[in-house]
């Protein structure tokens, strides 16, 4: 360890650790970079103020009391995994609250409700689950993800359209807020901030512990998987229609995931169907999906999740690299034209990409994440059916071609529609120009009213986090 600086901030955290090492860190550390700021996207440079590790909820009540006596933003980190390292306060200069200490796990067998530390990553949610009860929740495919992170701003995945977001899932929180104090959220008490923690978080306090409903594991999956390898992309026009028409379709079966990825090579069209072969071939979905290579029934849900965890590292893993992200939300209205589909595709053979490594990702959505209403929780993309998320890495460094690729890309599909498409908060991107709008939409008012409750000197802040706004729009909604 380095010597701590002599500052009022170090002098509190370092009373708050009371000796224990691996508690806190600074910049003048040799390994601060490495080892406890670790940043996930390397083209991104964020030094923190300090990083701590708190122990119990207790510990990031008196970090927070810290950070709010000097003045200081800070962030939460229980993965970090964010494209653009708010994790880290996505600036310079923010006290960072690393929770991976933060692992309880406990689950009710009378009602199967599980309480998850807020620092567990999403592979270890999943063992725990299976291994108390064989239980599971709907979340992403990256096993690195915390849940602190995913579960308070969406967490969408292969099972969503049968579950409903991670978030979803979320009956209670435990929560830090800005004033120190140690809160129980839920739909009975501080309903308004549990209604800004269900898809805003980050600035709303920290989640120390939640309590999630959970769903007995599937018995019978079929996993599917398409690769085609064309001389050009514009062959993929036709192929893209026929996946994008089946996923548009409002009665399409709930227990079907699916994404389409076009790359460097060509495009993989991966699938779920949580069911057995029988139910697979009943639904309609072999017949409409095009044709594929590999069809396996699965009957272990630990197999399924790994393999959806490795089709996933194929684009973006837990590796820490330099890389630019662009998003996209669509409504069943604002799906994409053959002829958009088409420029699309030309626009991809035409351009200079700067990179080999470069993906274009479109994920279905919709089903039971549509069924609760847009203004029960500060997720508001209710409306939507499908994502995608463009992806270019460096290799090894990150170029400008590669990020006006990735700009052109976007910019090709947003000119099909004459108003502008939103994204998801979780496939970040730091260079839109009214984040907070695109992220929450018709939820910001309400959000921007209950951050000036919760967090009027915006203590909890990242870039493109909800800022405080006027008390009396709370008043639009009964809490």
């Amino acid at each position: 360890m380095g010597q701590s600086p002599s500052s009022p901030l170090a002098t509190c955290l370092n009373a708050v650790c009371n000796g224990r090492t691996d508690c806190v860190a600074y910049p003048n550390d040799p390994l601060y970079q490495i080892s406890w700021v670790s940043r996930y996207n390397l083209d991104l440079p964020v030094t923190p103020i300090a990083v701590t590790r708190p122990q119990t909820a207790q510990d990031v009540s008196e970090f927070v009391k810290c950070a709010a006596t000097n003045s200081v933003k800070v962030q939460p980190k229980s993965g970090g995994h964010s494209y653009a390292n708010y994790g880290l306060g996505g600036q310079d200069g923010e006290l960072v609250i690393d929770l991976l200490k933060l692992q309880d796990f406990s689950i009710d067998t009378k009602t199967w409700h599980a309480t998850i530390g807020g620092g567990t990553k999403l592979a270890d949610v999943t063992r725990k689950l299976h291994n108390n009860g064989k239980r599971a929740i709907s979340h992403g495919t990256c096993p690195g993800v915390g849940i602190g992170g995913h579960a308070t701003i969406g967490g969408l995945g292969p099972s969503s359209r049968m579950w409903g977001s991670c978030l979803d899932h979320v009956i209670e929180a435990e929560v830090v807020t800005a004033d120190g104090s140690i809160k129980r959220a839920s739909e009975t008490e501080n309903r308004d901030l549990f209604f800004a923690l269900k898809g805003a978080g980050a600035g709303f306090g920290i989640v120390t512990k939640f309590v999630m409903k959970t769903h007995p594991e599937p018995g019978n999956m079929v996993q599917y998987s398409y690769s085609l390898s064309l001389g050009k992309h514009t062959d993929m026009v036709p192929v893209f229609k026929q996946w994008q028409d089946l996923v548009s379709d409002p009665t399409l079966d709930r227990r079907f995931g699916t994404e389409f990825v076009a790359y460097e090579l060509g495009a993989i069209i991966t699938a779920t169907f949580y069911g057995t072969e029988a139910e697979w071939y009943a639904s309609g979905i072999p017949q409409r999906i095009p044709k594929g290579k590999v069809s396996v029934v699965i009957d272990d849900w630990l197999a399924v999740i790994a393999q959806q965890a490795e089709s996933a590292a194929l684009y973006l893993s837990d590796i820490h690299t330099a890389f630019t992200v662009k998003s996209l939300a669509f409504t069943a209205e604002e799906t994409l034209s053959e002829a958009t589909i088409a420029k699309v595709m030309k626009y991809i053979d035409s351009t200079n990409r700067g990179t080999l490594l470069w993906f274009l990702i479109f994920d279905a959505s919709g089903g039971a994440i549509n069924d609760i209403p847009m203004n029960a929780t500060a997720y508001s993309h209710r409306d939507k059916i499908m994502f995608c998320q463009a992806y270019g890495i460096g290799l090894p460094v990150l170029t400008q071609h590669t990020k006006d690729f990735l700009r052109g890309l976007i910019n090709t599909i947003q000119a099909s529609t004459p108003q502008a498409l939103t994204t998801y908060p979780g496939y970040v991107d730091p260079s839109l120009r009214n984040p907070q709008q695109s992220y929450w939409g018709p939820n910001l008012a309400m959000l921007e009213s209950i951050k000036a409750t919760y967090d009027p000197n915006d203590l909890f802040h990242n870039p493109q986090s909800v800022r405080p706004g006027n008390k009396k729009a709370s008043m639009m909604q009964d809490f």
